[in-house]
């Protein structure tokens, strides 16, 4: 295809995933699954696994090869895009407040998955063919580790903003966590990259340039934009300008922490929550977020749904598979981040709440597997295997939640460590 060829095409591909995204999405809302998780299935209708196999040759004209140069650039903008909002919402002064039941849940959170998934990567390596025969045992099971550990910190962002749960002790203390399972996750992700590629220095690298990062922002770039946000506020408006160099800044958090092999969403994510409240904070949610959360995100969710080919779980025996890998995801992370929110004094409720939350996968699962199958780490059945764990626990935590937990108090109201 020509340039203007892929742009024309690349615009009735944004055309074809915004109308599914939103068919599927109206279906959801009635079974009380928000967009979000709409998104993600509709994302895998689009693949392999449904329009592929009634469509084959649709799937082939509608997604070609080459304009997946295209689609991806474009989805991972969205995806730093979305995750800078989620940092210009995050209450830390609510995170002082539970600190140390966030603490307790992302060690619980980690310690537990990592053990389970370190465990079941060995079971897969040495007993099944889902890795590859150069995937040694060690990077099997730290693989595994890793996608076990995972919270999917944009999708959990986006179903506690979609359940009012900001304000919350079940929301707070599960972003905090989240947020620190998915950074010791991309640890543990880039070690592996970094076998493969004989660096064994990568991830101290990595874990090195992701600290330096944030103290970079802490020390140096929050203390400056709260002075620079002073005239913004006696004036009442952001003007364009300004609204560009939080862009860049933006852009230049994410591009730090992707060079550190932590991944970009981080980045925006710190970058974010580094910016003044107030006028600042809420005049780039109102320009940034309608544009990222509708029209962006929903294409990285169509790009991992055609990496995603349930066919190829053709036997009983693939079947079982992801029926252990999906029971040691939810034993190893739901259950050991209720126990220990319990642990740290948060009422039965919350910690209900918050185990059910934490057990959400989606959306950087899917980041994690598809690096795995492009590093040729993993085969394209361990792929839709875990995959399928993903959509599965991802589904179940919204009507989980709402069952067992109900209507969600205040965190002013909520009993605190």
């Amino acid at each position: 295809m020509t340039n203007l060829q892929l742009s024309v095409h690349f615009f009735f591909q944004v055309t074809v995933i915004l109308v599914v995204c939103r068919l599927v999405g109206v279906l959801g809302r009635r079974i009380g699954q928000p967009q979000v998780v709409a998104e993600m299935v509709a994302g895998v209708l689009l693949g392999p696994s449904l329009l592929g196999l009634i469509w084959p040759e649709g799937l082939a004209r509608l997604f070609p090869t080459e304009t997946m140069r295209v689609l991806y650039p474009v989805a991972q903008l969205g995806l730093a895009g979305y995750m800078f909002v989620v940092g210009l919402e995050f209450r830390l002064d609510l995170v002082r407040q539970s600190a140390r039941s966030a603490l307790a849940v992302a060690v619980a959170g980690m310690a537990a998955p990592i053990a389970c998934g370190a465990a079941l990567g060995w079971y897969f390596h040495r007993h099944t063919t889902l890795f590859p025969a150069k995937t040694t045992l060690a990077e099997a099971a730290l693989f595994v580790a890793a996608a076990l550990c995972i919270t999917a910190f944009p999708m959990l962002a986006r179903i506690i903003q979609h359940k009012n749960l900001g304000a919350t002790t079940m929301g707070v203390v599960s972003l905090g966590a989240g947020a620190i399972n998915d950074a010791a996750a991309w640890c543990l992700l880039t070690g592996v990259v970094a076998s493969v590629d004989g660096d064994a220095w990568r991830i101290v690298a990595s874990a090195g340039g992701g600290v330096g990062y944030v103290a970079v922002v802490v020390l140096v770039v929050r203390p400056w934009l709260t002075r620079w946000a002073e005239p913004i506020e006696l004036r009442g408006r952001l003007n364009v300008g300004e609204f560009l160099l939080c862009l860049a800044l933006l852009a230049a958090g994410a591009w730090c922490t992707d060079r550190a092999g932590l991944h970009a969403v981080f980045g925006a994510f710190v970058m974010g929550a580094a910016m003044p409240r107030g006028i600042v904070s809420a005049g780039l949610a109102t320009r940034i977020q309608p544009l990222t959360a509708t029209l962006l995100l929903p294409l990285f969710f169509a790009y991992s749904g055609l990496n995603t080919q349930l066919g190829t779980l053709g036997t009983a025996n693939l079947w079982a598979m992801t029926a252990l890998a999906l029971a040691v995801a939810i034993g190893a992370k739901g259950v050991a981040c209720w126990l220990a929110a319990r642990a740290t004094g948060v009422p039965h409720r919350e910690a209900l709440g918050i185990g059910t939350l934490m057990n959400v996968r989606g959306l950087m699962e899917l980041i994690v597997l598809n690096i795995g199958l492009e590093r040729g780490l993993i085969t394209p059945k361990l792929f839709t295997v875990l995959a399928i764990m993903a959509l599965v626990t991802t589904l179940m935590a919204s009507p989980i939640f709402d069952l067992l937990v109900g209507r969600p108090r205040p965190a002013t109201d909520s009993a605190r460590p």
